[in-house]
């Protein structure tokens, strides 16, 4: 880089004035990468702000945005009808933190940043985190959306199959987190192992094969609690289940908690239960806190690498998701000795400071190539 492009790349870098466009999403499961993006940019004295669905406590109070970060509620009320208004509002009020750039954090807010894009004359960076088949169906723009931002290989090429145009706009940025320096699981062998699953509640079906395992190896003499975080419209049915199978004493239900991660640290084991087509947050914390993983492969599965990151097991097969839980159960220093080497895979490739920096690229990029010819 010659000095002239330093010079440049440094008053770009001084101009910036990034809003962030967060879902509900991103300020549930994925809280604690937000807050690490949020507290990079302050870090780096990056004005920025926040836009938000409204939260049942104070977004600053409750831990996630950090003092400096100007938070703007949108929509007002928490109603699908709501989206529609108050867009003008939103578009004025943003006006007066004099925003350089968008960063829509979900591919949900797309249609709203894109409107808020062409509102402002600003360019934006699109994030998407789904393997979801409305991706064809994603609204962007050409012109404004400088980079599409994804968080796995596998997202990357889905959005190249479906939007192949702007293939040459994906850049993958990996998800921020921390690795503990030990790993959090079997650290006491007097406390009774703990299995850990973050799954919606939304068929009884995804959970069959876990409530097969588990009464097998309880028949076999182990020992074990079981916690499920997360609801849905199966919940009813799955106690009911749980009673069937014997299960109902050893097995809590609770709702995906804030903080949930704490709920991750207090687990030896962490099921990955079905493939996902959405990156699971849940899956990377844990490897990071050095909880042993099991998973089945499968919808975004970059994380889990068998035998170095997690015990892979067939999907919905009983026997082989019993084998990797005995494993685990019956050897603590293996288990111990495969979270550490997650913890470090973690360190190699979702760091915060890497992300951040990545996201600074990003959007420095987008303001060179921002064009006057807006759609």
């Amino acid at each position: 880089m010659t000095e002239t492009e330093r010079s440049d790349t440094t008053s770009v870098r001084k101009a910036l004035r990034p809003v962030l466009i967060a879902s509900q999403r991103e300020v549930t499961e994925h809280a604690p990468f937000l807050r690490r993006l949020l507290v990079g940019l302050v870090d780096e004295s990056i004005p920025t702000a926040l836009i938000c669905p409204p939260m049942s406590g104070d977004p600053m109070d409750i831990g996630i945005v950090p003092g400096p970060v100007e938070v703007f509620t949108y929509p007002a009320i928490d109603l699908p009808l709501m989206e529609r208004m108050g867009l003008e509002s939103l578009a004025v009020a943003l006006e007066k933190f004099k925003p350089t750039i968008l960063h829509c954090l979900c591919e949900s807010r797309a249609a709203l940043t894109r409107r808020l894009a062409r509102r402002l004359s600003v360019p934006y960076v699109l994030a998407v985190n789904s393997l979801a088949g409305r991706l064809r169906r994603l609204s962007i723009s050409a012109t404004r959306c400088a980079s599409i931002v994804v968080p796995a290989e596998t997202i990357g090429s889905s959005i190249a199959r479906a939007h192949f145009s702007l293939a040459d706009r994906v850049r993958r940025i990996h998800m921020p987190t921390f690795a503990e320096s030990d790993p959090a699981c079997f650290s006491d062998p007097l406390r009774l192992s703990s299995i850990v699953v973050a799954h919606p509640i939304d068929r009884v079906s995804d959970f069959a094969a876990l409530l097969k395992a588990a009464k097998a190896l309880l028949a076999e003499g182990h020992e074990f609690v079981i916690a499920i975080m997360g609801s849905g419209k199966a919940e009813r049915r799955l106690r009911s289940a749980l009673a069937g199978h014997g299960l109902a004493h050893i097995v809590t239900i609770v709702p995906v908690l804030d903080p949930w991660r704490s709920v991750l640290a207090a687990g030896d084991i962490f099921v990955h239960l079905q493939p996902t087509k959405t990156f699971s947050g849940f899956l990377l914390e844990a490897m990071g806190l050095g909880v042993a993983v099991v998973a089945c492969e499968g919808g975004v599965d970059d994380p889990i690498i068998h035998e170095k990151t997690a015990l892979v097991y067939e999907r919905d097969d009983e026997a082989s998701l019993r084998q990797s839980l005995a494993r685990l159960l019956d050897d603590p220093e293996y288990a111990r000795q495969l979270a550490a080497s997650a913890q470090t895979h973690v360190r190699q490739h979702y760091s915060v400071g890497s992300h951040v920096a990545a996201i600074l690229d990003t959007f420095i990029e987008a303001q060179r190539s921002t064009t006057t010819h807006w759609d």
